[in-house]
């Protein structure tokens, strides 16, 4: 029976398993020369560590406009719909070449493109809410309405210990990426309008941890919220935040996930950050 199926590119991830009913579309990484499908070719782990090797950004190339006409078209035999989101169209090229491909394939299935505002596992978090949403209603239109309510719900902060690859990717300008090494201080990031952008500085680690926190509490109410990090395992910094986070959320349990290539090649190796998704209003009040 044709069913509604969810579409992204690879630069979402997941905490927890992999296996979902999702279509991942891989971005290819340009590193050290070579070229990979990312998590095909190469996992995020064995990227990380490539990336370690090198003086310069990796250069991450989208999905063509030919990758998702292939996706879609292997698809709308057995779809009623398809509901396809993509990393920030003002960071990638990603959500522009899927909206051409849909184009294309206009007449053959509904296709709605969504631009997810965001990059990493806060597009995984919205990939996840398109899933449930697909469990629970019987149309696209009430899918497409809950994951662009869930986009606007989103919120990520993300302190990054060297400013490399955020001059080099102009997220920083040189003149403070230098004044900044010079006095010791390092940037705090937000997704703002769908660009990643400088909203603070912190001298420490401590100091970062500290305003990850004070990011967190100023949310009444959390649906969910995972801590994004630069390493498969559990790191000092994470126990950290998840310590301080305890204390001020003594019910709630924030899991902490390995961001993957594609944002390493914008922020770095050493980052790490957290992504809220706030619970929708009619549902608080629902509650009561």
């Amino acid at each position: 029976m044709p069913s509604i199926r969810v579409v992204t590119d690879s630069s979402a991830h997941f905490v927890g398993t992999h296996h979902l009913p999702v279509t991942v579309v891989p971005n290819k990484i340009t590193v050290g020369g070579r070229t990979y499908r990312e998590g095909i070719d190469l996992s995020a782990e064995e990227a990380l560590r490539l990336f370690a090797h090198q003086p310069y950004a990796p250069m991450i190339i989208p999905p063509t406009v030919s990758d998702y006409a292939e996706a879609y078209t292997r698809l709308i035999p057995s779809s009623s719909a398809i509901i396809s989101i993509h990393a920030s169209r003002e960071m990638s090229t990603s959500w522009q070449n899927a909206r051409a491909a849909a184009q294309q394939l206009r007449g053959h299935c509904p296709i709605e493109v969504i631009d997810s505002k965001s990059l990493t596992v806060s597009q995984g978090m919205l990939v996840r809410l398109a899933l449930r949403a697909v469990e629970q209603y019987d149309t696209a239109d009430e899918v497409v309405r809950e994951v662009r309510g869930g986009a606007e719900r989103l919120y990520s902060v993300f302190f990054v210990e060297s400013m490399d690859y955020l001059m080099q990717n102009k997220i920083m300008e040189p003149s403070h990426s230098i004044l900044g090494t010079m006095l010791g201080i390092k940037p705090v990031l937000t997704i703002e309008h769908g660009r990643l952008s400088p909203m603070e500085k912190v001298r420490t680690r401590m100091q970062a941890i500290e305003r990850l926190v004070e990011f967190a509490v100023e949310f009444t109410e959390i649906e969910e919220a995972i801590i994004v990090q630069n390493k498969p395992f559990h790191t000092e910094q994470t126990r950290m935040l998840q310590d301080r986070l305890a204390t001020e959320f003594p019910t709630r349990v924030f899991p902490y996930a390995l961001y993957g290539p594609s944002f390493a090649a914008l922020v770095g190796l050493d980052a790490i950050g957290l992504v809220v998704l706030e619970r929708e209003l009619d549902r608080i009040e629902d509650d009561f």
